[in-house]
């Protein structure tokens, strides 16, 4: 872990100094070199994501797909998504409004004499390997992850923001970010601020979020791909996931013959959570994606970035 670490934190002073710092210091940013640091931060862990997804998922997509697509109009708008999220567009935008007052209330606490407060110091032996450490925060952050999920699918207001990311008919391992941005400032949101209570550091941050973003870009993948009997109930596969995307079966639940949000496949690293809770599907079956509505009423959730924005406050309101 220290290795990776180290190695990271290198190639990111490395670029900050031959690109971030001068770029930030000709537009007359000099105020704003320590925010800027930690963006390259998260610039890179985007563009080495990028091209683990390009080198190593697309070549899979090709090989073993679930669906050949003529027309890829809906994947390139993906594309957008997933740009605008791994090259750190979406996190530079909460740092300069709803981050910068969090970090201030946090700052005004530790003046308060409120301590900070650390996860891995109460668990005995955690402090001794940082392997360990990470390994707790990710589990205790996948739980999070899926309540979050599970919320989204769970309340109608909600749902009419992530039906967005449900939307998508040709899903692929650019789907991941596709989602409605108030949705993911609500999510970026809890998970800052679980971050800070539970004390987990900066860098480690990143790499849980990494991790996550990889595998969540391989889960929604084209592939028609499982892990077996064993592996399918320690980490989510390809397969899992797309049962959760699935019409009629992922995000809803038949209750005395009527049909009401609910769902399986929550989980989005540790299928463990679906396993306990109850919502897990195992079942081996590569079904189409989308919303039943969209499919069954021809309901119009959007071609195009903004129109799918649009569309999805109107689907808050109640007006589409």
């Amino acid at each position: 872990m220290d290795s990776l670490t180290d190695g990271f934190a290198q190639a990111q002073q490395v670029l900050y100094e031959a690109v971030v710092q001068p770029l930030a210091l000709w537009v007359g940013a000099g105020n704003l070199l320590e925010q800027a640091y930690e963006g390259t931060g998260w610039l890179l862990a985007g563009l080495l994501q990028i091209a683990i997804m390009l080198l190593l998922i697309a070549p899979l997509e090709k090989l073993k797909p679930v669906e050949h697509w003529a027309d890829r109009r809906s994947v390139r708008v993906d594309v957008i998504y997933t740009l605008i999220h791994r090259l750190g567009l979406f996190k530079l935008a909460m740092f300069f409004t709803l981050e910068y007052g969090l970090d201030q209330v946090w700052g005004w606490l530790r003046v308060q004499g409120v301590p900070t407060f650390h996860l891995d110091q109460i668990w005995p032996g955690v402090t001794d390997g940082a392997w360990t450490s990470f390994v707790l925060y990710l589990i205790v952050f996948d739980l999070l992850h899926y309540l979050i999920h599970r919320a989204q699918h769970q309340f109608e207001p909600w749902w009419a923001l992530h039906s967005l990311h449900h939307s998508q008919r040709q899903m692929s391992m650019w789907s991941d970010n596709r989602n409605h941005l108030l949705d993911d400032v609500i999510t970026s949101l809890i998970l800052s601020v679980a971050a800070v209570v539970l004390g987990v550091a900066p860098g480690q941050f990143v790499a849980l979020v990494v991790l996550g973003q990889l595998s969540e870009s391989f889960q929604h993948a084209n592939v028609r791909i499982a892990f077996g009997q064993w592996g399918e109930r320690l980490w989510v596969s390809p397969r899992f996931h797309r049962l959760h995307h699935s019409i009629g079966l992922g995000h809803e639940t038949v209750i005395a013959h009527k049909t009401v949000l609910g769902g399986c496949n929550f989980g989005v690293l540790l299928p463990v959570w679906d396993m306990l809770f109850g919502t897990a599907n195992f079942e081996d079956r590569f079904d189409a994606t989308g919303v039943r509505d969209q499919v069954e009423l021809g309901r119009d959730y959007g071609a195009g970035f903004w129109a799918q924005q649009r569309l999805g406050l109107l689907r808050l309101i109640g007006r589409a």
